[in-house]
């Protein structure tokens, strides 16, 4: 018989393939089936995703440079990870726009007033937005775009500072998307935790994206195991290096938006 996923030749009896291992399936498609693969997959204890999870937290270097050395059936897959994470984007929003409308409402208003108290167009709180839906529409883009940044600032430091322990950039993208994967879900339930308590939704943004900052810096120090100080001094610079990165994109953008206004003026 054939493999049903890759068509290599395997003996009846293997319950595996030798050359990609996919599990052999002989039974049809039923409801029972499908119960026994959700619960494999996410609701029983030694789960792929629980164990995943867990262990991005308890020792991110396992999981991530597991991955980049070639250890994939042991979590769940780097992509997969991820668009789990953005599913739980989606249900946070729609929870957030179901249940918890006053309270967004309510610290939309605290901003806005913010913008309102202050002459100066400089503000940082000018946001210019309508709502928290305005945000919460693109959040998921926001997190697609923003991989590539960080990724790009961490192969940067990595390249000057630990040539000895190099990471090409498509294993930074990896490192990063695994981050980025946890502090989605983190941030997606802790959200709806603290809403639920009926915390200020701006508290719940300061206290998750400290939170975040903290295991951002953890990740980077368990992956390339440093020691605490230059775990901070490597961290610091992939944020500040970020931060020019995403200066210099501002810019271009603006450039572009700018000569395209100029030469549509022309045309007129």
């Amino acid at each position: 018989m054939q493999c049903k996923n890759c068509h290599t030749t395997i003996e009846d009896n293997q319950n595996f393939c030798f050359e990609c291992g996919a599990k052999n399936i002989r039974n049809r498609l039923r409801p029972k089936v499908l119960i026994r693969q959700i619960n494999e997959q996410f609701l029983s204890i030694d789960n792929k995703f629980l164990k995943t999870f867990i262990d991005l937290f308890k020792k991110p270097e396992e999981v991530i440079n597991g991955y980049i050395n070639g250890t994939r059936k042991k979590y769940i897959d780097v992509l997969q990870y991820f668009a789990i994470a953005l599913t739980l984007v989606g249900i946070q929003v729609f929870l957030m726009d179901s249940f918890f409308t006053e309270e967004l409402n309510s610290s939309f208003e605290t901003l806005k007033s913010l913008e309102s108290n202050s002459n100066s167009k400089n503000n940082p709180f000018n946001i210019n937005l309508e709502s928290f839906d305005d945000i919460n529409r693109y959040q998921s883009v926001l997190y697609v775009l923003t991989i590539p940044v960080y990724a790009l600032a961490s192969w940067l430091v990595n390249f000057i500072i630990r040539p000895n322990f190099f990471y090409n950039f498509t294993e930074h993208l990896v490192l990063n998307i695994y981050y980025y994967a946890q502090v989605i879900i983190i941030t997606a339930l802790l959200s709806i935790i603290f809403l639920c308590f009926g915390l200020d939704y701006l508290v719940i943004s300061g206290v998750v994206s400290l939170l975040n900052f903290i295991y951002h810096f953890y990740t980077l120090k368990k992956v390339f195991k440093l020691d605490f100080w230059n775990g901070i001094a490597f961290y610091l610079l992939v944020m500040v290096v970020f931060g020019l990165i995403g200066f210099v994109i501002a810019i271009i953008l603006l450039l572009i938006a700018f000569f395209s206004g100029f030469f549509d003026a022309i045309k007129k």
